[in-house]
């Protein structure tokens, strides 16, 4: 467990956005009445890196200023997200290329991870998933094999996504969830 930093008006701000005081998502639980935070997919005792709890503590603050919007069902490439393409390169660098260097070989492999992460498996390319990377934030993931050609992803966002983080943001929750996707299929329980 590892104390957040998190101000007092920015936890009631997430509990009225998660509708809880003990919120998960991407394997971890915030308890946003003692300000902590648990990595559940390392049944972590100790503190999370000096580095982790930054970002999530970053992520956090900008997420509980959202401005809530119905998710519209329509899926959009990042480079189609306000700003996107100006981090597009590192937004594929950081989230994507990853995705595709650890699964590439095996897309079935991506899917073992969904059920630690409250993701759902869908049928797009050869393996995909949706992961509910906070709540109002749905990410789907969507792998081509190497077969002919070689392994390619992708990450689509609804189209409402922007209405609840700055687009540089949704870059760093991406490579946040991808980091915790490859994490989850390595625990012996999510293997297929």
């Amino acid at each position: 467990m590892t104390k957040l930093n998190l101000e007092v008006e920015t936890l009631q701000k997430l509990k009225r956005l998660t509708g809880t005081d003990g919120y998960k998502f991407l394997g971890f639980t915030l308890d946003l009445d003692k300000n902590t935070i648990t990595d559940n997919l390392h049944n972590l005792v100790g503190n999370l890196s000096e580095r982790t709890t930054q970002i999530l503590t970053t992520l956090l603050c900008h997420y509980s200023l959202a401005n809530p919007l119905a998710p519209t069902g329509t899926l959009v490439k990042y480079k189609d997200l306000p700003g996107g393409y100006a981090y597009e390169d590192a937004f594929i660098k950081r989230a994507i290329d990853p995705i595709v260097e650890v699964f590439g070989e095996e897309p079935k492999n991506l899917l073992g991870a969904v059920d630690l992460l409250g993701g759902t498996k869908l049928t797009l390319g050869d393996a995909s998933l949706e992961i509910p990377a906070l709540k109002g934030i749905p990410l789907t993931y969507i792998l081509w094999g190497k077969e002919e050609f070689p392994a390619s992803a992708n990450i689509l966002f609804d189209a409402s996504a922007s209405s609840y983080l700055p687009t540089e943001d949704l870059a760093v929750l991406c490579e946040l969830s991808t980091l915790r996707l490859i994490e989850a299929s390595k625990n012996p329980s999510s293997i297929l």
